[in-house]
């Protein structure tokens, strides 16, 4: 007796599907966060605080950030700390209305707004 062949046919399908294989992937992670020259990244934070040791603590972490992006150079970010490090020694020593005006005076003289 012979097999008909829609019979043979459907048998040479099976044949063949059973040889292909579903393959049940996770799908793949997302890529991690692009860091971007000249743009500030999503984990940057401005430090909370008050009074002239948290405007001192913000303006270091702005120029901080200015520096590692490229918004400035090494040499310019050296210069705005080391003034910046007065401001922060005069509102250590209680003197808030003098550190505030060397901040405000080292922000206009690196072209920050005030």
């Amino acid at each position: 007796m012979r097999a008909s062949p829609i019979l043979a046919t459907a048998f040479a399908g099976l044949l063949l599907g059973a040889c292909q294989t579903v393959s049940v992937a996770t799908p793949p992670a997302p890529p991690p966060e692009k860091a971007y020259p000249g743009v500030t990244p999503s984990t940057f934070h401005m430090p909370t605080g008050a009074g002239c040791s948290g405007e001192i603590a913000r303006f270091q972490a702005v120029l901080d950030n200015d520096v590692a992006i490229g918004h400035t150079t090494k040499g310019v970010h050296d210069r705005a700390t080391a003034d910046l490090d007065r401001a922060r020694a005069t509102c250590s020593a209680g003197n808030e209305a003098a550190a505030l005006g060397q901040l405000h005076a080292v922000k206009a003289r690196f072209g920050y707004p005030g």
